[in-house]
């Protein structure tokens, strides 16, 4: 058959472990789509929305942690699918991207759906290749097969993230009445083992004695996946060693005990000499983004002696301007073997247990200082973010849109409480667009349900996640809905200027009641504190619907709720 050679990508990406494929309508992908749905060991499904689908898709790896199939047409299409591409590849997420083609010779002979698809992502994949448009000789044959072997063991080495695969289709591209599709019974497949490696132990012992030459030492954890072996080894080191931990709620490492999860705050309202008792002398990062403009502030001006960072990364990204040694290993692996058994002991271990009860007894502070601040429940969305976060007891897939919605989450933070809650946020390119798509992607596929909190730019920006017609009964989502971009108003700068309500806060009117209408979800509306009890269980109970539960504010009032916070702390540091 003239499309064997495209029907067999199927079955390639099948071998190598790609579990799902996310298609978008289209005549030009015929072949490709026709290929994935036939294959039974890949589970399909369709977007019509090119944009949204991306993010499912992204949504879906974040799952697997295997690499999902994106299919489009030709055309602006591909274009579509840009930022969610872009996300992956910040936020190293294995994806791999066919965009079908016109044949090359059409390309500026104003035929339709043809534009220039090649490189089109630029520089936001890792690679990107294209397939041959002819397939009459063994090695055009051969060449797509190597392509797409490499293209998949490129996008799941470290560190994960897009590959992009042009592919170029001749008319016909539908099999004729007596063919059936079918793949190859012998495929090459070429594999590519990840190696994790060691230190080797001279240098693993010079690591160990530079460890012990300082006395105040700081881990800092960025957005990373939840993983319990490495917070199990986190916990134990920072015991042991008596080093602070700190890790904001996209870092995953809430279930450490003394783990610094206010350090936004806390380093927000800490005196001069306060901050310079809390200057780290190595300074030891692991993970991507943090949030906090403070902490990074912190650490940009009270530099460290020596900052290692710790990442198989080929690129160094210095975001605290204080980089002295690049790690190329795993973390746990790293402080596995930085975990030795002999240590200083007397004076220098007093100093290193102090700087820790330091960092220590500001975090406790700061910790209760924001839990009193919810002792009197209003129908602030700050409040209801602390309540919902409060009742997340169950395993579970925590997504938090960008803007307000991450802030306030990281401003309350998770607790051992939390223990199998897992958290995901779109830090890679931190914009607001896509958060329910990928929320919603990752709730088709996971055996957990997943709860969504967004505000409602996002939440609307991104209604056509909920256009397909797949059962989505596990997700749960919380819209903080104040009618348009509060964090405008809380920000220096566009605050203060006459065009901020219509240019940036841009007021909007919208409920979250039609789109529950629309596509037959339970609309929970949390308008009343005597109702908080009851909704919030509703919310949360598993009785196959899904389910959207919203709560109105406005600009003004989400500004004051904060400036009363922001005060409420303030006063517990001058106390």
């Amino acid at each position: 058959m003239r499309l064997q050679p495209i029907f067999d990508i199927a079955e390639i990406c099948a071998q190598k472990g790609v579990q799902n494929a996310v298609l978008c309508p289209g005549s030009r992908s015929a072949p490709l789509t026709l290929a994935f749905v036939n294959h039974p060991d890949i589970q399909t499904r369709t977007f019509s929305d090119e944009r949204s689908a991306a993010f499912v898709a992204n949504g879906m790896s974040l799952e697997t942690q295997t690499p999902t199939a994106l299919v489009c047409t030709s055309g602006s299409a591909a274009y579509n699918f840009a930022p969610a591409v872009a996300e992956a590849y910040f936020q190293q997420i294995p994806l791999l991207v066919f965009t079908a083609d016109r044949p090359r010779e059409w390309i500026d002979q104003y035929d339709g759906q043809t534009i220039r698809q090649f490189e089109i992502f630029g520089k936001h994949v890792k690679q990107s290749f294209e397939l041959p448009q002819e397939y009459d000789h063994d090695d055009l044959l051969w060449q797509i097969n190597r392509i797409v072997n490499d293209a998949i063991n490129i996008a799941t080495s470290y560190p994960q993230g897009p590959v992009h695969i042009n592919v170029p289709l001749r008319e016909p591209l539908y099999p004729k009445a007596n063919e059936k599709v079918a793949f190859s019974k012998e495929i090459r497949v070429v594999n590519k083992p990840r190696i994790n490696a060691l230190l080797d132990v001279p240098t693993a012992t010079s690591f160990q004695q530079r460890f012990l030459s300082h006395t105040k030492v700081l881990i800092v954890v960025g957005q990373t996946e939840f993983d319990s072996s490495l917070t199990e080894i986190l916990q134990a080191f920072s015991k042991s060693r008596h080093v602070p931990v700190v890790a904001e709620i996209i870092s995953n490492q809430h279930v450490i005990e003394e783990a610094i999860t206010h350090a936004d705050i806390l380093l927000t309202h800490s005196a001069a000499d306060v901050k310079k008792s809390l200057q780290p002398e190595l300074l030891i990062t692991i993970g991507k983004s943090v949030l906090s403009k403070s902490l990074k502030q912190f650490l940009r001006t009270h530099t460290p002696k020596e900052h290692w960072v710790i990442s198989q990364d080929e690129k160094l990204a210095d975001t605290f301007k204080s980089a002295t040694e690049v790690i190329s290993i795993l973390p746990a692996q790293f402080f596995k073997q930085l975990n030795f058994s002999v240590q200083k002991s007397g004076f220098e271990a007093q100093k290193r247990e102090n700087y820790f009860r330091t960092w220590e007894a500001k975090e406790h502070q700061t910790a209760r200082a924001v839990s009193s601040f919810f002792k009197d429940f209003g129908l602030s969305e700050f409040n209801v973010v602390d309540l919902l976060l409060k009742n997340l007891t169950i395993p579970c897939n925590l997504h938090l849109a960008n803007s307000m919605p991450v802030r306030y989450a990281n401003a309350i933070g998770l607790t051992p409480l939390n223990k199998e809650v897992r958290v995901f946020c779109n830090r890679g390119t931190s914009g607001i667009d896509g958060a329910t798509s990928t929320a919603l992607g990752q709730s088709l596929i996971s055996d957990h349900p997943t709860v969504l909190i967004t505000g409602d730019m996002a939440f609307f920006y991104d209604r056509n996640a909920f256009w397909h017609n797949y059962p989505t009964d596990k997700l749960r989502i919380l819209v903080l809905n104040n009618h348009g971009g509060a964090i405008f108003s809380m920000i220096d700068g566009p605050a203060g200027l006459g065009e901020l309500k219509e240019y940036f806060v841009t007021n909007q009117k919208l409920s979250a009641r039609h789109i529950c209408s629309e596509f037959d979800f339970d609309y929970l509306k949390l308008d009343n504190t005597r109702k908080v009890k009851n909704l919030m269980k509703d919310f949360l109970q598993m009785d196959g619907r899904t389910k959207i539960m919203e709560v109105e504010t406005d600009a003004v009032s989400a500004k004051q709720t904060m400036d009363q916070f922001k005060q409420h702390i303030k006063k517990s540091y001058e106390s």
